[in-house]
C-alpha cells in the first residue's frame, strides 16, 4: 500500500488544489498528482545522471499534453489516437518552459524532460493555469538542482474585478486575460491579451497574480519538506581551467569592448569582428591542444562577449548599433505591392523585416479547432514563418516550430481583437521573417496591421508593437531599460519585454526576464518607454497607410451576409442540397448557411456583385411569404390544357387559369402564344386555405377593354 503526502492550497473563490505524491509515477525522479474539481494533472520529471559530453547549455525539454479521454471523447481522424501536439499543447508547454528554464542552475547541463498530462477534466476550469504549478511541484519532490519553487497563474479581469484562474465560461466576459509565472520573489514571465487597458491596470494585474503565486510556492516548499528532498543532487557538469579562462579574458576584453564601443550598426560585421577576436585567440594555442581546449575557449569568449556589451550600456550609454537607450531603428514600410493576395505590407525596422499578406475567406475557410477541451472554429488565423535565410543561415528549412507557433500566438492576440465583431470574412494574415535581428514578432504585429488596413479590413484601431529589453547588476541597483532591441541585446540580456497596442492601450504582451531581483518600479519604467516607443512606431506606420482603404482589391471576394426565420433553413438548402447546389451553379456565387441564435445566417460570396445578387434574389425569394395581392415576375414551368403553372417565387409555383390570362377568350392554351419557359408579370388574387394552393391572374394587370355598344 502507498503512503501519499498531500498538500492543499485553498483559493480565494472556495476552490481547493490539492498536491499529491507518492501513489503515481514512482520510478520517475519526481512525480505530482494535482487536482481541482474533476481536473487532474499528472507532472512527472526524469534528469539524466550526468551531462552529455561537450554540452554547455540547459537541455530541457517540456511536454504538455491532453487527451482526449480526459473529456470523454474519441479523437479524430482515421487512427483515433492521440498524435502531434495541437497548438494549444505547445503554448501551454512553452508557458511551463520559459518560467523553468532560467532557474536551474547556471552550470547544470544534465538532460531534463517535464511531462504534464491532463488526465481528466471538468470542462469548466482551465488545465493550463495549473500546469506550470503541477510541474514546478514535481521538481519540488525530486532531487533535481533547481532554484524554484514556481508557479504560474492566470488572470483575468471580468466586470471591472480581478479573478484567478477563471472558467473557461468566465474568461469569455473578461477584459484582460494573463499568465503570470513567479517564483516567491520575482515575476519570471507574462503572457497575455487585453481589451486596450492602461500600463497601470496591466502591472495590478501582475501584482495581484503574485500575491497568489507566493501561496503556491509556500505549499510547495512544505512539501519539499514531507518528502525530505531539501538536499539535492550533488553534480559537476562543466571542466574548469582557470589558467585558460583569465587567458582569454586578458587577451580578448578590451578588444572585444572595442567592438561593443564602435556602434557598428551592421549585424554581420559585428558578428565578423567578434568572429576574428575569438579565432586570433584560437591561433595563439599550440595546435596539438586547439581540439581540447575549443569549448572550453568559446564558452569563456561567449563570456568575454557578454560582459563587453553589459559594460558599454551601463557604464557608458552605448549600444551595439549606436543608438540611444529609448532611441528606435529607422523605419520604413509600404503596402500594396504585391498583386496576388488581398493585401500585404512590407515592415522594416533596422534590420529586420517583415513581409506580411492578407488574405479574405468566407466560412468554408474557417479553422476548425478539435482540440481535448475545445470544439470550435477559428475565423481570425496568423501565421508567422521565420526561414533561416532571414539570419543569413545556410541550412534546410523543416517545418513549423515551437518558436514560430509561439511568435504567430503573440500576434494574433495582439490583432484579434481590432477585427469588428460582426465582420463576414475569414480572415488569414502571414508574416514572412525576410530579415530578422530582434523583434520579428513585433515586426508581424506592424506589417500585419498595415497588410489589414491595404486588404480594406476595417479594424477598429491600428496596432503597434516595440520589444524592450534590459541589462541590469546586483539585483536591479544599477540597470539599463533598451527600447527596440537587437538579437544580441534580447540574447545577451536579462529581459525580453513585447508590448503590444493602439494608442489607447495595450493589446497583448509577453516578458519573459532571466535575472532575480526585477522591481515593480523597473517594469513601470519599461512599460512608460515602451508605451512612448510604440506611439514613435505608429507615428511612421501611419505615414505608410493611416486608415483601412475605402473599399477591397477587384479581386477580393465580396460577401453579403442575410438573416432568415429558422424555419426556412430547409426550404433554402433543398432536398439533399438540391436548392442551395442550383443557385449557386446558376449564379457562380458561393453559399453558407448555419443555425445563429436561432437564425439562419447565410453567407453568399463571389467576386462580382452581379453573382451576389442574382443568388441574394433567389434567396430572399425562397424565404418570401407569398401575399395575395403581390405582383411577381413569374417563370413558365409547365403548359397544361387548361392553364399554365408557374413559379412566381423560387420554390413555390401556382396556376395560371386559361381564363386569367386575358380578357379575351380562348379556345385552347396555344392561342394565348404562352410558352414553357417564357417570363410573365402576374399577381397572386388567391391562396386556398386547405390545399395552399396558389392562384394567379395576369389578366388582371392588363387594361380591361371597353364593352361594345350593342346599338
Amino acid at each position: 500500500m502507498t503512503n501519499p503526502i498531500i498538500k492543499r492550497i485553498q483559493l480565494s473563490d472556495g476552490r481547493e488544489i490539492t498536491l499529491e505524491t507518492g501513489k503515481l509515477a514512482k520510478q520517475a525522479d519526481g512525480s505530482v498528482t494535482l487536482r481541482m474539481g474533476d481536473t487532474m494533472l499528472l507532472a512527472t520529471v526524469c534528469a539524466a545522471k550526468d551531462a552529455t559530453p561537450g554540452t554547455d547549455f540547459m537541455p530541457l525539454q517540456v511536454e504538455y499534453r491532453e487527451k482526449f479521454a480526459s473529456a470523454g471523447r474519441f479523437p479524430g481522424g482515421f487512427l483515433k489516437r492521440e498524435g502531434r501536439p495541437s497548438d494549444s499543447e505547445i503554448l501551454t508547454s512553452r508557458l511551463i518552459d520559459r518560467v523553468l528554464r532560467p532557474l536551474f542552475p547556471d552550470d547544470y547541463h544534465a538532460d531534463v524532460f517535464v511531462n504534464v498530462i491532463l488526465f481528466s477534466s471538468n470542462g469548466e476550469d482551465m488545465p493550463d493555469a495549473l500546469a506550470g504549478l503541477a510541474a514546478s511541484a514535481a521538481l519540488a519532490v525530486s532531487d533535481i538542482p533547481f532554484n524554484g519553487p514556481i508557479s504560474e497563474v492566470r488572470v483575468a479581469r471580468i466586470d471591472g474585478k480581478l479573478v484567478i484562474n477563471p472558467t473557461f465560461k468566465e474568461l469569455q466576459k473578461a477584459d484582460l486575460d494573463i499568465m503570470v509565472g513567479a517564483t516567491m520573489d520575482n515575476i519570471m514571465m507574462v503572457e497575455g491579451e487585453m481589451n486596450e487597458v492602461s500600463e497601470a491596470e496591466l502591472l495590478d494585474a501582475i501584482k495581484f497574480a503574485h500575491e497568489e503565486i507566493k501561496k503556491h510556492c509556500l505549499v510547495q516548499i512544505e512539501l519539499t519538506e514531507a518528502v525530505g528532498k531539501t538536499v539535492k543532487r550533488e553534480y559537476s557538469h562543466e571542466d574548469k581551467d582557470e589558467e585558460l579562462r583569465k587567458l582569454v579574458w586578458d587577451t580578448c576584453y578590451q578588444q572585444a569592448y572595442a567592438v561593443a564601443a564602435s556602434q557598428n550598426p551592421n549585424k554581420h560585421e559585428r558578428i565578423d569582428a567578434f568572429e576574428a577576436i575569438l579565432n586570433n585567440f584560437i591561433e595563439t594555442i599550440p595546435e596539438e591542444e586547439r581540439e581540447e581546449k575549443l569549448p572550453l575557449i568559446s564558452r569563456y569568449y561567449h563570456d568575454v562577449e557578454k560582459e563587453a556589451m553589459r559594460r558599454c550600456i551601463l557604464d557608458e550609454g552605448k549600444r551595439l548599433d549606436g543608438r540611444k537607450t529609448t532611441e528606435i531603428r529607422p523605419i520604413w514600410s509600404e503596402v500594396d505591392f504585391i498583386p496576388g493576395p488581398h493585401g500585404a505590407a512590407l515592415f522594416t525596422r533596422g534590420e529586420t523585416q517583415s513581409l506580411t499578406t492578407v488574405t479574405l475567406g468566407t466560412k468554408l475557410d474557417e479553422k476548425m479547432v478539435d482540440d481535448a477541451l475545445v470544439h470550435d472554429t477559428d475565423r481570425f488565423l496568423l501565421h508567422y514563418n521565420f526561414p533561416p535565410f532571414s539570419t543569413g543561415e545556410a541550412r534546410p528549412q523543416r517545418g513549423t516550430g515551437r518558436r514560430e507557433i509561439g511568435h504567430g500566438n503573440l500576434a494574433n492576440r495582439a490583432l484579434k481583437r481590432m477585427i469588428p465583431d460582426d465582420y463576414p470574412y475569414v480572415v488569414r494574415v502571414v508574416s514572412d521573417i525576410l530579415e530578422s535581428n530582434g523583434s520579428s514578432s513585433m515586426a508581424t504585429v506592424c506589417a500585419g496591421t498595415l497588410a489589414l488596413m491595404d486588404a480594406g479590413v476595417k479594424i477598429k484601431k491600428p496596432v503597434s508593437g516595440i520589444a524592450m529589453g534590459l541589462i541590469s547588476e546586483n539585483k536591479g541597483q544599477k540597470y539599463a531599460i533598451l527600447s527596440d532591441i537587437l538579437g544580441d541585446e534580447d540574447h545577451l540580456g536579462d529581459m525580453d519585454f513585447k508590448v503590444c497596442g493602439t494608442l489607447d492601450g495595450i493589446t497583448a504582451t509577453q516578458m519573459d526576464i532571466k535575472v532575480d531581483g526585477l522591481s515593480y518600479e523597473i517594469l513601470e519604467e519599461a512599460l512608460a518607454q515602451a508605451k512612448a516607443g510604440r506611439e514613435h512606431i505608429m507615428s511612421k506606420m501611419m505615414e505608410t497607410i493611416s486608415e483601412p482603404r475605402a473599399d477591397m482589391k477587384p479581386h477580393a471576394p465580396r460577401i453579403e451576409v442575410i438573416e432568415i426565420p429558422k424555419d426556412f433553413i430547409g426550404a433554402v438548402i433543398g432536398p439533399s442540397g438540391k436548392i442551395i447546389q442550383g443557385i449557386q451553379e446558376e449564379t457562380g456565387a458561393t453559399i453558407t448557411i448555419e443555425e445563429v441564435n436561432n437564425k439562419g445566417r447565410v453567407e453568399v460570396s463571389a467576386t462580382n456583385k452581379a453573382s451576389i445578387d442574382a443568388a441574394m434574389n433567389k434567396i430572399k425569394g425562397i424565404v418570401a411569404v407569398p401575399e395575395v395581392g403581390e405582383v411577381y415576375k413569374a417563370t413558365v414551368r409547365s403548359v397544361m390544357p387548361y392553364g399554365l403553372f408557374c413559379e412566381f417565387l423560387p420554390g413555390k409555383d401556382g396556376l395560371l387559369h386559361i381564363s386569367e390570362v386575358d380578357w379575351q377568350r380562348f379556345e385552347s392554351i396555344e392561342d394565348t402564344g404562352i410558352k414553357e419557359g417564357d417570363k410573365i408579370d402576374v399577381k397572386l388574387i388567391d391562396i386556398d386555405s386547405r390545399s395552399g394552393k396558389f392562384k394567379l391572374s395576369r389578366k388582371v394587370l392588363l387594361p380591361r377593354p371597353a364593352k361594345e355598344d350593342k346599338n
